[in-house]
């Protein structure tokens, strides 16, 4: 690996922006106290896995600091000799040399990976958690299966209470990727990850929809809904393909969160109608109460639709899609099977059948990590 050449950036800014992110503090807050942007952000702690941590360990003064540490990293990005950076940080040059030379040298240099290096071996020598075999083989193993960290380490202490050999924070798994990780068996399982980026970074979405008529708003649903005791209530969306040229329709329950999928042919509101009709034929009738829905003309025919089933639809406010909070974030699971940018056309609905499956098998906090396929199945017994 070459030289790593700063330009553009001033070293004073980097400096910041290294020690904010060391606080804690989020990348608004960041934003807040320096005038750069989200992607200038994101370059500075790329390096270091994309992971904004409050760092807490505060070592004595014989020891290096983490904003010592973070004035050699600027240092070695700016070409300084080791020697010039002890001087600036009143440490002897040996300090500094040992200090690059264990934690990767000058071109693999991190400050917060080799701080926390320091907190590590300043206490009581541990083996990884990871380096368990047993462990690991069962982490990866859902990994592949598209579980994520957080629902891999709540499953693993309800499938082995009594035995904390089998137990692993979601911090430990993101932390193993994201900085430990390397070679292909980082990429093959950072690509099983949600997004798929071996870095972590703030999201945004922005939704849009189109006034219809004869809407019922969903501030006219019963309370009955909101309070998702009563099963039979859903939400429905559109995922849209490459140039929305394409799409499939989503519905998602939201007491068990159990999601079935519709293929569309295109989003004229008859296509999308009949669609939902057919999904609807395969659970039984009492598990079919509402449907709440956005502002899209997709839903011209919800009247048609309500007619034949007997299923109320509601509609959301405009740009609101916290309304539907199950169906959009099941939406952003379904994009590890369904990229954007890709054309969904290809999908059979088989296809999307063994899709729905393998999502609703998938443990959820908000269900104290049962799946949805084991709740609907209570119900339906």
């Amino acid at each position: 690996m070459g030289r790593r050449r700063w330009v553009k950036l001033d070293d004073q800014v980097r400096r910041q922006v290294l020690r904010f992110a060391a606080e804690g503090l989020t990348y608004e807050q960041i934003k807040g106290r320096i005038d750069i942007s989200d992607g200038t952000i994101a370059n500075v702690l790329r390096p270091h896995g994309g992971v904004i941590r409050p760092e807490l360990w505060h070592p004595s003064r014989f020891r290096l600091s983490l904003d010592e540490r973070v004035e050699i990293y600027v240092g070695l990005g700016l070409g300084r000799s080791l020697t010039e950076i002890a001087v600036g940080l009143g440490r002897s040059t040996s300090t500094v040399s040992r200090e690059v030379a264990n934690n990767g040298g000058r071109d693999r240099y991190r400050p917060f990976v080799a701080h926390r290096r320091a907190c590590r071996l300043a206490r009581r020598p541990k083996e990884r958690k990871l380096a368990c075999p047993r462990l690991r083989d069962r982490v990866v193993a859902d990994l592949n299966t598209l579980w994520s960290p957080w629902q891999i380490a709540r499953r693993l202490r309800a499938d082995y209470p009594d035995d904390p050999e089998m137990w692993v924070s979601h911090e430990t798994i993101y932390k193993t990727l994201y900085i430990q990780g390397r070679g292909e068996l980082r990429r093959e399982l950072t690509r099983c990850l949600r997004t798929g980026r071996a870095t972590r970074r703030p999201q945004g979405r922005a939704v849009q929809g189109a006034r219809i008529s004869k809407m019922v708003m969903i501030s006219e649903r019963p309370a009955e809904v909101a309070d998702r005791a009563i099963p039979g209530h859903w939400e429905g969306d559109l995922i849209m393909g490459k140039d929305n040229k394409s799409a499939v329709a989503t519905l998602v329950e939201r007491s068990t969160r159990y999601v079935l999928l519709a293929k569309i042919k295109n989003h004229k509101a008859e296509t999308v109608r009949d669609a939902l009709l057919e999904r609807v034929e395969t659970l039984p009738h009492h598990l079919w109460r509402s449907l709440t829905w956005d502002q899209g003309t997709e839903m011209a025919k919800h009247m048609e639709f309500t007619q034949l089933t007997g299923i109320q639809v509601y509609f959301c406010d405009p740009h609101s899609p916290w309304q539907r909070g199950s169906n959009e974030n099941t939406n952003g699971l379904l994009r590890q099977y369904m990229p954007k940018g890709i054309s969904l056309r290809g999908f059979t609905q088989d296809d999307l059948d063994a899709i729905a499956v393998s999502l609703n098998g998938r443990p959820r906090e908000t269900l104290n990590f049962q799946t949805p396929a084991e709740r609907l199945a209570e119900l339906l017994r």
